[in-house]
């Protein structure tokens, strides 16, 4: 378990159930005041009176949402030194043909699993800019890679997410501003609860939350832009590794011939 100390603050969307009410507990016993956000408000609220936190009620997909949390996250705990970017959602139930879903719906998955995440970033980063530091994780999913995922509208997102991810870490590089995509493993959740049987391999829903604190303390940034996962990589290993890592261009999504 790792032992950082944290301080600051950290913005977690998604916050209100799942993986990313997990990192908002985790982040804030490690020392940072957290805001979460989500589109239910009983959710959102409860997860914040738990932990001190801020809650924050919107949707991730809309603009307006975003900048007012991130206004009222920096007037009320102060600057952000943390994103989470963390909501996604997937299509109502398990999909077996991509042309049989209603275009909106299909569309919706993209919306708040790259469009929000994007306007997270967007929100956020210009504020991270002016003071010269700050990080931002973006929760992705080996769907963004994997074969034989069935699910073409979640698995686009997250493949996308993850292009996203490693470019803007590219274009925040000279100013100091880590950026980090991670899959938490296969977290038994209200997402992936009905979709997977009892007996999957199911990962240990500890593990990304642990892994989001080491990204936070900034021990870990020499692995931006990097892809991580939360069971199968030892972020203790990648870290001591993180030279030959970035010179061989491992962790990476590569086509190889």
């Amino acid at each position: 378990m790792p032992s950082d100390q944290l301080a600051g603050v950290a913005l977690v969307t998604g916050g209100g159930r799942g993986i990313g009410a997990s990192i908002a507990r985790e982040l804030t016993g490690a020392g940072m005041a957290v805001a979460l956000s989500g589109r239910t408000k009983a959710q959102v609220e409860a997860v914040a009176a738990e932990i001190g936190g801020l809650a924050l009620v919107g949707d991730v997909s809309r603009r307006e949402d975003v900048e007012s949390w991130v206004a009222r996250t920096e007037s009320e705990l102060g600057p952000i030194d943390l994103l989470v970017a963390n909501a996604g959602v997937s299509v109502s139930e398990s999909e077996a043909r991509a042309w049989e879903l209603e275009p909106e719906e299909w569309w919706h998955v993209l919306e708040v699993n790259v469009l929000g995440a994007y306007l997270s970033c967007r929100a956020v980063i210009p504020g991270l800019l002016e003071r010269g530091h700050g990080r931002i994780v973006l929760t992705g999913s080996g769907a963004a890679y994997l074969p034989g995922s069935r699910n073409t509208s979640y698995s686009a997102s997250k493949a996308a997410l993850c292009r996203f991810g490693e470019t803007l870490a590219l274009q925040l590089s000279d100013h100091g501003i880590p950026v980090f995509f991670f899959s938490p493993g296969l977290v038994r959740t209200d997402l992936t609860g009905s979709s997977f049987p009892d007996d999957a391999p199911w990962t240990p829903p500890e593990l990304a939350p642990r892994l989001v604190r080491v990204l936070a303390s900034g021990r870990a940034d020499a692995l931006a832009g990097r892809y991580l996962h939360a069971e199968h990589d030892d972020i203790e290993d990648l870290i001591a590794r993180a030279n030959q890592i970035v010179a061989s261009d491992l962790n990476a999504i590569r086509l190889r011939r």
